[in-house]
C-alpha cells in the first residue's frame, strides 16, 4: 500500500511515535468524526456511553498465564496496565473521544474531560456510564453544563449511606431501558480487540499512550472504510460481485 520495495527500520515507527502530539491524533480523530456522522438526522442528539478498558503490555497468552497459575507456579508479576477510556456514539458506533492512562486507576473524575471532548464533536443528548464513573459532580456536569441526560448506577458507598440530589433519584427509580444500551460499549471494544489488537506493548508509558490513542483512530478509519464500500455497493450492485 505504500510503495516500499523493503522493510524499513523498526525504529522508524518509535520515533515517528516520539514526534507525534495527542493534538494532532485528536485532529484526526475529529475528522473522522465529521465524516462518520454525517448520516444523522438534523437536530437529533447523540447517545454517548463512557466506558474504559485495559490494553495488554505484551503478547503473552492468557492460556499460557492460566497454566502458570494452574500449576502453582509464581504468576507474571504485572502490576500495572494501559487503561483506555472512550466516549462512543452508541447509535453509530465510533469513537468521539479519548484518554489512556496507567492502570489500575479509578476514572471517575476523568469522565467531564472524555465527554466534553466528545461535545465539541457533536451534541449530545444522552451519556450512560456504569458505576465507575458515579458521582454527583458527573451528574451536575452532564446535566447543567452540556443539558443532556445522564444516567450512572448510584452504587458506590454502601446502601445505609444517605445520599441526595441526582443519585439519590438514581438509586430510587433507575431509568432501565436508557441504560441498558450502555451494554453497545462493549461490542466496540471486543471489536476493536478483535479486529485491531488489544494489546499496548510499548517499553515506556508514553509509547503506550500513543499506541492507545491511534487504536482509537485506526477504528474510526476501519469504520470509515466500511461505510464507505457500503454506500459503494448500494449504488453500484455489480461491485458486490
Amino acid at each position: 500500500a505504500l510503495g516500499l520495495m523493503s522493510v524499513p527500520d523498526f525504529t522508524t515507527l518509535y520515533r515517528f511515535l516520539q514526534r507525534l502530539e495527542d493534538q494532532i491524533i485528536d485532529r484526526a480523530v475529529g475528522e473522522t468524526v465529521r465524516r462518520l456522522r454525517g448520516t444523522r438526522g438534523k437536530g437529533r442528539r447523540a447517545r454517548v456511553a463512557v466506558d474504559a478498558t485495559g490494553l495488554a503490555q505484551g503478547a503473552v497468552s492468557t492460556f499460557f498465564v492460566r497454566r502458570m497459575h494452574h500449576h502453582g507456579q509464581k504468576p507474571l508479576p504485572w502490576r500495572h496496565w494501559l487503561k483506555w477510556v472512550v466516549a462512543v456514539d452508541l447509535d453509530q458506533q465510533f469513537v468521539l473521544s479519548q484518554i489512556a492512562r496507567r492502570g489500575p486507576w479509578n476514572d471517575c473524575a476523568n469522565l467531564p474531560a472524555v465527554v466534553g471532548a466528545a461535545s465539541e464533536q457533536t451534541r449530545i443528548g444522552l451519556v450512560p456510564a456504569d458505576a465507575e464513573f458515579d458521582s454527583e459532580r458527573n451528574h451536575t456536569y452532564i446535566r447543567q453544563q452540556l443539558g443532556a441526560q445522564s444516567v450512572i448506577p448510584a452504587k458506590r458507598g454502601k446502601k445505609t449511606w444517605r445520599i441526595h440530589g441526582v443519585r439519590a433519584e438514581m438509586r430510587r427509580a433507575f431509568p432501565q431501558r436508557l441504560y441498558r444500551r450502555r451494554s453497545l460499549i462493549e461490542s466496540l471494544f471486543s471489536s476493536v480487540k478483535r479486529k485491531l489488537s488489544a494489546r499496548a506493548p510499548g517499553r515506556s508509558l508514553h509509547t503506550q499512550k500513543r499506541q492507545a490513542l491511534l487504536l482509537g483512530l485506526s477504528f474510526n478509519l476501519y469504520r470509515l472504510k466500511h461505510r464507505y464500500l457500503f454506500s459503494r455497493m448500494s449504488t453500484e450492485p455489480g461491485l458486490s460481485k
